[in-house]
């Protein structure tokens, strides 16, 4: 049966998803507004935050009121089940909770993130990952661990990631071949920071280094490198090509054919109407089909694009949460092991001893590289380049290397990308290939 007939019928039984959510950020703020409507057949029913004024506002800004703190898992089954929100500081609270049928990780961290997700796997609760930081790290070793648990972890619709893969897997379900998928973007420069989006963030109640990973490729990056790790699509140069469009429909004809038929391609175009949302490329070399395809105003191929004009991550993840829990089915989820990953690059010249400051930082950006070339390039990961001392001097616009720093110690991440590493080692073909192609672009 459909979701939205199935939610309704919940809603009539009084039936309801219980929903756990960890994060009260700007995006985290939005959700529990969308949620506190309620959405029917599910409700927020409790709420994990480190600052408990930024719950609170959540909870108050969403008109769900009457709530209580819990401090133990048991507390908060007991109010849940008597029909009372629960607001906690501590995420293992939600994570243990028997009341609660699907967890929202919505730090936009990856070491807090990470320990959330494995909590809650380990608890055997669906989890939805609003946090393209930690899946584009390490989604393919979650996804195993969520996969052996029994239980869905996906990354969300309404995030460009979500919104192309439901795309892309609609059209498949027509019998089109989908050959190339990414955002709409309207604008990249490399070089911003935090002093430079300021403004912008404040006005628009954001975090500022949020904003400027959204400005400075790393999200984009971050977002390319979910969706390719779940189409097996694969990136057709370091950072992708980007094509100018003044509409996304040109960006068929802006990418490279031969690349798009052979492994498929995650991309972006630049500037393209309609200004936000995803999109999905399919190739059609029948002539009749062509024919059919020209009268419906789609072009004259072999290309042809088919696009969602929003991305919304409050209002579409509801699908998500619905899709995992009714019928266990991710949104977006890594295949296999990574294809793509997100190497960092020197945002200014560095000098040996300074510490670098990660995701949306003044010090480098993120761009989205295959895996085999990252690999063989020794490429940091900017997922961990938090905290670590460079160990060297780089140049603007260099790859950060892993022999490049002194890695902090303990970090659970760093042992899970680690771990996943070691899954899928890199086969011996693939690392000739991407040490030459490394030393090439050297």
């Amino acid at each position: 049966m459909a979701l939205d007939l199935v939610l309704r019928e919940y809603e009539a039984a009084g039936r309801q998803i219980r929903v756990g959510m960890v994060g009260a950020g700007a995006t985290g703020r939005a959700i529990a507004l969308q949620l506190g409507t309620p959405v029917p057949g599910m409700r927020l029913v409790a709420l994990a935050n480190r600052t408990l004024a930024n719950a609170e506002r959540a909870f108050r800004e969403a008109n769900i009121h009457g709530w209580t703190r819990a401090s133990t898992a048991r507390e908060a089954d007991s109010a849940i089940a008597r029909g009372i929100p629960v607001l906690t500081e501590d995420p293992s609270v939600l994570t243990a909770c028997e009341a609660i049928d699907i967890i929202l990780e919505v730090t936009g961290t990856v070491e807090a993130g990470a320990a959330v997700v494995l909590d809650a796997i380990a608890h055997r609760k669906h989890v939805v990952m609003v946090n393209a930081e930690l899946d584009s790290l390490i989604g393919p070793i979650l996804n195993e661990k969520a996969r052996e648990a029994g239980v869905v972890l996906t990354n969300t619709d309404g995030d460009e990631p979500g919104v192309a893969m439901t795309l892309l897997r609609y059209l498949r379900t027509l019998g089109l071949k989908p050959v190339a998928a990414g955002n709409i973007k309207g604008m990249v420069d490399y070089y911003r920071n935090p002093d430079t989006q300021r403004a912008f963030a404040e006005k628009n109640d954001q975090d500022p280094r949020k904003v400027t990973s959204f400005a400075d490729a790393t999200k984009l990056s971050m977002e390319t490198t979910v969706l390719a790790n779940a189409t097996g699509f694969r990136a057709g140069r370091r950072g992708m090509y980007g094509p100018a469009c003044t509409d996304v429909r040109e960006v068929a004809q802006r990418l490279p054919a031969q690349a798009m038929l052979e492994t498929g391609l995650v991309d972006y175009a630049l500037g393209a109407a309609p200004h936000t949302g995803a999109f999905v490329v399919i190739h059609e070399e029948a002539p009749l089909k062509q024919a059919q395809l020209a009268y419906y105003k789609l072009g004259d191929g072999p290309f042809y694009v088919f696009y969602t004009p929003f991305h919304l991550p409050h209002l579409q993840i509801a699908s998500t949460i619905a899709r995992a829990v009714i019928q266990h089915d991710p949104t977006v989820a890594a295949l296999d092991g990574p294809v793509c990953e997100v190497v960092t690059m020197a945002k200014r010249d560095l000098k040996a001893g300074e510490r670098l400051d990660g995701i949306g930082g003044f010090c480098a950006y993120g761009l989205i590289e295959n895996a085999a070339e990252a690999r063989g390039a020794d490429a940091l990961p900017i997922g961990l380049s938090e905290g670590c001392v460079l160990l060297r001097d780089k140049k603007k616009d260099d790859v950060v290397c892993l022999a490049d720093v002194a890695l902090p110690a303990g970090r659970r991440a760093e042992a899970l990308w680690r771990e996943q590493q070691r899954r899928w080692p890199l086969r011996e073909a693939e690392a000739a290939s991407a040490a030459m192609l490394a030393g090439a672009a050297s």
